[in-house]
């Protein structure tokens, strides 16, 4: 699957893992990434976006 969304363009970004006695590891924070079908041009199309897309309204999903 994709690890990027579609409509907003967010990716992975990078940050760090804190343990409990401070020492730092690099980590990956990826966004919520679903299959969605959306209506893109009258026609449904399938296409991966994140949950703030959907939740936002930013798309018309295909029912």
């Amino acid at each position: 699957m994709a690890k990027y969304c579609e409509i907003c363009n967010k990716g992975i970004m990078s940050g760090n893992s804190v343990s409990h006695s401070n020492r730092k590891a690099k980590r990956a924070l990826a966004p919520n990434i679903q299959p969605t079908r959306l209506i893109i041009d009258g026609t449904p199309k399938k296409v991966d976006i994140c949950t703030r897309c959907l939740r936002s309204g930013k798309v018309e999903r295909a029912r």
